[in-house]
């Protein structure tokens, strides 16, 4: 592949490589870790095959499901290949490991923080990337053996560990590791890369724009909501996890706004701390296969710039003439 130049202050230089303990991705992108099912092996391999670092959502998964979308994603890319795996889940331990004992290259993980993953890593000499949301936190992942941080800003969708925006928190992580810092939270074009990229980032982190391609694992009716959905169609909901979620307005999060009575879902007990609310993980798994009027969207601030369901090929040649222009 020739080398991708972007205006960079004015000046042309080559996109730089994005470098993670001992590996090397060609392009400073990773794909966010989309839980439930969402980022699977096939959307993993096809960012891995264009130069990037794909990564599937192991969070919602069995180990043996998991152990199995990596052996996937290996047989169809020689790419680099992660997991991400939510702390706040039960399984956290049991799927880590389990990843790591099946060779996958690096493991990222968000919604808490633990202690015990860098020893893991250790073990098996992989590099373990947690996400942050305070220069704080950055500066004891990288005391405790992080590779690289992923700082996420309010603007992502999911999961939010701050409601601070990201062109706030990059500079003040950047200041406070040396270790590969990660931008994340509402990166969807080029430019957004080339801005994330001047203000001290190593690489960025994107799952909206990903989410919404050819290899997402997501229904054709979760997919079909984010080319419709419009700026004011993004909002805050308070998730059984004791965090913010961010997602799409629909049927079911206007029940959620009113208050309505659910349905009476089962606790499947997935996390370690629950408000019982509503059972998040039955309302991601909804909208996933489609059912939406029970299902829970996650989207980052910028969705209502997507106007099309496009391949992960195309995506990355989009991003990368953008960033040319810049």
């Amino acid at each position: 592949m020739p080398l991708v130049y972007f205006g960079y202050g004015g000046m042309m230089m080559q996109l730089p490589k994005l470098r993670i303990g001992n590996l090397e991705a060609r392009l400073p992108i990773i794909q966010g870790g989309m839980a439930v099912r969402i980022s699977t092996a096939p959307l993993a391999a096809a960012v891995a095959n264009e130069g990037g670092i794909g990564v599937i959502a192991g969070t919602g998964m069995t180990v043996g499901e998991l152990k199995q979308e990596i052996r996937q994603a290996r047989s169809l890319s020689k790419g680099i290949i992660g997991v991400n795996v939510m702390f706040a889940i039960r399984e956290f331990q049991a799927l880590v490991t389990a990843a790591l004992e099946e060779g996958i290259d690096l493991v990222i993980s968000g919604a808490g923080f633990s202690r015990d993953m860098f020893q893991w890593g250790r073990k098996y000499n992989k590099p373990i990337v947690p996400i942050v949301a305070t220069s704080r936190l950055a500066k004891l992942a990288e005391g405790l053996g992080a590779a690289a941080v992923i700082v996420e800003g309010t603007e992502a969708g999911g999961h939010l560990g701050t409601l601070e925006p990201l062109r706030k928190l990059l500079p003040s992580v950047r200041e406070a590791v040396r270790i590969p810092v990660i931008a994340a939270g509402g990166i969807l074009t080029g430019k957004d890369i080339v801005e994330a990229l001047s203000a001290g980032a190593d690489g960025v982190q994107m799952g909206t724009r990903f989410a919404a391609s050819l290899e997402s694992n997501a229904s054709n009716e979760y997919k079909q909501l984010y080319v419709e959905a419009g700026e004011k169609d993004v909002v805050l909901i308070d998730s059984p996890a004791g965090l913010p979620g961010r997602g799409i307005r629909n049927e079911f999060v206007k029940m959620l706004e009113r208050k309505a009575p659910l349905s009476s879902w089962q606790c499947r007990n997935c996390l370690k701390k629950c408000s019982r609310n509503f059972c998040i993980l039955t309302a991601l798994e909804n909208a996933q296969k489609g059912f939406l009027k029970e299902g829970l969207v996650f989207a980052g601030t910028k969705v209502s710039q997507i106007k099309e369901i496009l391949s992960v090929r195309e995506i990355f040649q989009r991003l990368l003439d953008e960033a040319g222009k810049c």
